[in-house]
């Protein structure tokens, strides 16, 4: 061996050494706290209520009882999840509202705004939130909502877009 491999051999043994413990001190680093480790372990600690009850309807059974599109609509489903579902109605390609149902098992909120409701579409109950938004809930439980998307469709259009879903078979969900 010449002296020239000795110390070629040398460093890489010194990089070798380097670099293990390069990794070992990176490997050993505890992780900086997410912002939202906090608040993980606060709402846990105090038993919250999951976001999603247990018992909520799936989404994809609430599919069924959207008004079919016609005419110039067209309904293009955009979101599905455990107790919500949601569709855009578009007219001539432009959106005009989005239609959704949602199992207020989930949100008791939601369905508790009904309570004192004055007005009623089909035989439900009946609000509206602004002047953008009209809803009933059925059978104490699932809520049907309807938002206007485009000024041009007003409270006219959501109520007659409400009572295209078929509240009746959706009332009889389990």
């Amino acid at each position: 061996m010449t002296k020239l491999d000795w110390r070629i051999d040398w460093r890489k043994g010194v990089m070798a050494v380097v670099l293990c413990c390069t990794l070992a001190i990176a490997g050993c680093q505890t992780k900086a706290p997410s912002q939202f480790d906090q608040v993980q372990k606060d709402s846990t600690a105090r038993n919250a209520t999951p976001a999603v009850a247990k018992k909520a309807t799936k989404g994809s059974e609430f599919n069924k009882f959207f008004p079919k599109g016609e005419d110039d609509y067209e309904r293009v489903y955009t979101q599905e999840k455990k107790g919500f579902a949601e569709a855009k109605l578009k007219k001539d390609g432009k959106e005009v509202a989005l239609l959704a149902v949602s199992d207020t098992r989930s949100l008791p909120a939601a369905a508790a705004k009904f309570a004192n409701a004055k007005a009623s579409i089909a035989g439900y109950p009946s609000v509206d939130l602004g002047t953008t938004q009209t809803s009933v809930l059925v059978n104490d439980r699932y809520q049907v909502k309807v938002i206007s998307k485009a000024p041009s469709f007003d409270k006219e259009d959501r109520t007659e877009w409400i009572e295209k879903f078929d509240l009746a078979g959706l009332s009889k969900l389990k």
